[in-house]
């Protein structure tokens, strides 16, 4: 078994893993709720034991390492225990006080911490400050677990963009699209099952994007009727506001944002930004997201507006879903260059999960 120096005490490495591995469970437990914060979860460790443990439910509410210390039922310990972080603890102030002053303030001396956080307003200052008040940290355990934890928070962050997924459905001989629809509206090609992961999937993440044709045709909700939490922000492309104000995308079960060429005068039913749909019109989409404090957005169609990211490079993860059905002719399936992570089976379709390769 390895061990860790660190200062003038050891780790079991192992231990390490182990409890950090607690505070990525929990911290997985936001997921979808903590926007714009990261996913925190953290445990405090007394003679091997775990004594208190928290994780992060929303921005403007207690901070992980608020609610595992506040859990602790022998505070007086505290001194003698280890707190396990998966990120940084935070040193500024902002709708909550500083966490790396509180652990500072309960006497606790020794910390173990997942990763850096790289927002600016913390950005190694956590780390500094329990280490110029004497504790002993230790940062890197499961980097790589918690990094892909928050990839979303992470990419915002560093990258000045949302976290981006592409996502459709193909048939078996690879369409997304009947060429006719017989007046069906929309046409399904996978099971309910699939249709309730895809509603997971939005309440997941912060945003959701459509091009002008698949909302003329589809008159797609985009919420998460099938899926408790909250539905993302409906992102639209509509170049020459064809999309009539009846539409399902304008009601009122979750926000919405067009984006055109043309000049809006404010409108109630939803929010307008002005667009260049003929130059680089997927990083134009990324430096809006980015203003409005988006981390995640998911790129469901259609093929044109899927093509468009692929062709930039702007994309990160991609969710195909492969129904049991066959068209013969239609709009064919987007190809991409994508690697293949695991795929999957839900009731009867395949699904298969991606990653852009240059990333």
């Amino acid at each position: 078994m390895l061990f860790l120096e660190d200062s003038s005490y050891f780790y079991l490495v192992n231990d390490h893993e182990k409890y950090m591995q607690r505070c990525l469970q929990l911290a997985k437990n936001g997921l979808g709720s903590t926007y714009p914060n990261p996913l925190v979860g953290s445990v405090i460790v007394y003679n091997n034991k775990i004594i208190g443990e928290g994780w992060h439910y929303r921005a403007g509410q207690p901070h992980a390492e608020v609610l595992a210390i506040a859990s602790v039922t022998d505070p007086h310990v505290l001194p003698e225990a280890t707190l396990y972080v998966n990120l940084e603890p935070c040193s500024h102030f902002g709708k909550t006080p500083p966490c790396a002053n509180l652990i500072i303030e309960k006497g606790i001396k020794k910390v173990v911490i997942g990763t850096e956080d790289p927002n600016t307003k913390v950005a190694g200052q956590g780390i500094q400050r329990l280490k110029g008040s004497g504790c002993e940290v230790s940062v890197g355990i499961l980097s790589t677990e918690c990094n892909k934890l928050n990839k979303r928070f992470f990419t915002f962050q560093n990258k000045k963009r949302p976290y981006i997924y592409l996502k459709w459905a193909q048939t078996l001989d690879g369409f997304i699209a009947p060429k006719e629809r017989d007046g069906q509206t929309p046409v399904w090609i996978t099971s309910n099952n699939s249709r309730q992961w895809v509603h997971k999937m939005r309440a997941e993440e912060q945003a959701i994007l459509v091009g002008t044709n698949t909302v003329l045709e589809d008159n797609p909700c985009l919420t998460t009727r099938d899926w408790e939490g909250s539905s993302p922000l409906r992102v639209v492309l509509d170049r020459s506001l064809k999309i009539p104000t009846t539409a399902r995308v304008f009601d009122d079960a979750a926000s919405t944002l067009v984006l055109t060429e043309q000049v809006v005068e404010i409108k109630s039913h939803a929010t307008y930004e002005r667009i260049n749909f003929a130059s680089d019109l997927a990083q134009q989409i990324c430096d809006i997201l980015y203003r409005y404090g988006i981390q995640s957005l998911i790129v469901e169609g259609g093929s044109q507006t899927l093509q468009t990211f692929m062709d930039s490079g702007l994309w990160d993860e991609a969710k195909v879903f492969t129904g049991n059905t066959i068209f013969a002719q239609g709009i064919a399936a987007p190809k991409f260059d994508g690697k293949l992570l695991y795929e999957e089976t839900l009731e009867g379709d395949l699904l298969q999960h991606f990653k852009n390769p240059a990333h």
